[in-house]
């Protein structure tokens, strides 16, 4: 068994393979000028002899049992930095109104990415804040006793939640159908859910107050009004949430690595705009063959050197993969079994990943030290 590094093996090939090339050059200059018949004849014979060692050599290279050409020195793998980006989407469409970064930018945890057009959310949260202070107020009112003008007040709302009502069931049974279909997104179907259950709770609610104020319960009817409030208040944080929806903001410091829409274009619900490459989101990955497997464990320590990198770059292995990979040729048996590799990922230094660079090369070698990360 001996090995041969890549760079005697290219020695050795430029010096062999070069030789009979260099004088049959010489032969053919040798040629034109007036030579005997004998002279002509001794260099052919030479330079079929140097032919004939330099096929003798690349069969000895290529044939030999147990050379390893190439073999890597023992506990060195060569790998590269792999990123996972942070893909920031909101939950509601609209047109993009504000994109407050740009690509290659470092933002903080808390900064503004970008805003979507907010006007229907606005009028809808201002919407909600009057009908819940509506409600407080009618509240408060019926603490002070109901007179007949106020019962008639009370079945004119009663009729009006009942339309509301209808209305909503439409627009729910048909936001069902459509996205049974797959038409529209889950987030309107749910939202149609939602006003349908408030506008139920709405005629619930007049319902009990009107049964109560006939009666004269006045307990009930308190009760009833409370009901109402608690229901608008949650319409009120559905409303506030959907629009802090459309403005999103950086959950944590990095690099924005790409835009995906410039202003004024229509955003499709879920759709990112903005994708961050964090840090802690950077990983090392590299290929081991299948002998050297045993050698590694989880949390193992990794020296890591590369073009530009920080002295003393290190990393945990935090991932082993199970399944298996191969180099061509596609056959298995004890020759060739070294060609089977298998995936191992790292995780560098976070002190210090933020010095590499996603695809960059890397050279891995193992450390006796637990790694930290």
């Amino acid at each position: 068994m001996f090995w041969i590094g890549s760079r005697s093996k290219a020695r050795l090939s430029s010096d062999v393979f070069n030789l009979p090339i260099i004088y049959y050059r010489e032969m053919r200059i040798n040629l034109r000028r007036p030579r005997s018949v004998e002279s002509t004849r001794f260099d052919i014979r030479i330079w079929l002899v140097m032919v004939l060692v330099a096929g003798l050599v690349l069969a000895l290279l290529l044939s030999i049992g147990g050379c390893h050409l190439g073999e890597p020195e023992p506990g060195y793998f060569q790998g590269y930095a792999e990123a996972e980006y942070t893909y920031i989407s909101s939950p509601l469409p609209g047109y993009l109104s504000n994109l407050a970064v740009h690509r290659g930018q470092q933002v903080s945890a808390g900064d503004l990415l970008f805003k979507l057009e907010d006007s229907l959310e606005v009028d809808a949260k201002a919407a909600a804040s009057h009908r819940l202070r509506q409600a407080q107020d009618r509240l408060t009112n019926l603490t002070k006793g109901l007179r007949p003008s106020e019962m008639a007040a009370i079945r004119a709302r009663l009729s009006q939640a009942r339309s509301n009502r209808a209305l909503s069931q439409a627009e729910y049974d048909r936001r069902k159908r459509l996205v049974e279909q797959r038409t529209i997104a889950r987030e309107d179907f749910d939202r149609a859910q939602a006003k349908l259950l408030v506008d139920q709770g709405q005629v619930k609610d007049l319902t009990a107050q009107l049964e109560t104020a006939g009666l004269g319960a006045r307990v009930d009817e308190i009760k009833a009004a409370e009901a109402e409030v608690a229901a608008l208040k949650a319409a009120l944080a559905q409303a506030d949430w959907n629009l802090r929806q459309k403005s999103q903001s950086a959950t944590a410091a990095g690099l924005v690595f790409d835009t995906y829409y410039t202003r004024e274009e229509w955003v499709q619900t879920g759709k990112p705009v903005v994708s961050l490459l964090i840090p802690g989101n950077l990983k090392v990955r590299f290929f081991v063959p299948e002998p050297a497997l045993g050698t590694l464990k989880l949390g193992q320590g990794l020296a890591l050197t590369c073009d530009g990198c920080p002295k003393d770059l290190t990393a945990a292995i935090n991932y082993i993969s199970p399944q298996v990979e191969y180099t061509p040729p596609v056959i298995y048996s004890r020759e060739t079994r070294s060609k089977l590799v298998f995936m191992i990922e790292a995780k560098p230094d976070s002190a210090k990943a933020d010095q590499l660079h996603p695809g960059q090369p890397l050279e891995v070698r193992l450390s006796s030290r637990k790694g930290q990360t």
